[in-house]
């Protein structure tokens, strides 16, 4: 099951249904991997839901697949959700994505802070990218991309996460070192700030409404170095999950 080949469905998927592939899907099965009525492949909706399906119907720009067993893989409870202030390299900022799911994160929130730079909205394609390290790692869900939000957006929306952290370079501040700071078997939220750090008003709102500061070691890392070992971290703690 697991070396069938993977595509992401955003539908519904019910055993026993019938259901078409979008042109973009359907044109990979079909002329990149030469599949034919009867092969097998994988459908994923990034919900949790995998399904093994049959093709009966493979043509030059349509394919439909026909689903013979629906698994439901229940979601971690020990969610991570990365808020973090993109930079104007867009390279950079993609290389992050693709990262970040693949080591599992559940929610990517670009962060709008007094020092991040602005860059236009590439929603679009940042989704595909989302997918595409999703099913590259065989992951079962898709990280939820937000639209910018403030850090008071962000504490309103994520106000009941047990474990609140935020990254900051600031001195003079009390910090602890992530792996004192960072506990297991816990939801967490980790704000990781812009290159020019967060200013020091918001490092006190965000202490104020229950943040913990952190410190990611003495040098200094670029802000998506910075997200990625967080991200690492805390994948190693809860076993990888």
């Amino acid at each position: 099951m697991a070396s069938l080949a993977r595509f992401f469905f955003e539908g519904d998927l019910k055993q026993g249904a019938t259901v078409a592939l979008d042109e973009q899907t359907a044109k990979h099965i079909v002329q990149v991997l030469r599949k034919q009525n009867g092969d097998k492949v994988m459908l994923c909706d990034g919900k949790g839901h995998i399904a093994t399906a049959t093709i009966t119907d493979a043509a030059k720009k349509r394919c439909s697949v026909v689903i013979d067993v629906l698994d439901f893989h229940k979601d971690n409870k020990n969610s991570f959700h990365l808020a973090v202030a993109f930079t104007k390299n867009a390279g950079r900022n993609e290389w992050l994505l693709e990262k970040a799911t693949e080591l599992g994160v559940r929610s990517i929130i670009p962060l709008s802070t007094t020092r991040t730079e602005r860059e236009s909205n590439r929603y679009d394609r940042w989704r595909g990218i989302l997918i595409s390290a999703m099913l590259q790692s065989q992951g079962n869900y898709l990280p939820h991309l937000t639209k910018p939000l403030s850090l008071k957006e962000v504490e309103a929306q994520f106000s009941n996460v047990s474990q609140k952290l935020i990254a900051h370079c600031m001195e003079g501040k009390e910090k602890q070192e992530l792996p004192m700071a960072m506990k297991a078997d816990n939801e967490t939220i980790l704000l990781i700030g812009p290159e020019g750090d967060f200013t020091e008003e918001e490092v006190n709102f965000c202490e104020a409404n229950g943040f913990k500061a952190v410190s990611l070691g003495t040098r200094r890392l670029r802000t998506e170095t910075a997200a990625m070992a967080a991200c690492a971290y805390f994948n190693m703690i809860n076993n990888g999950e």
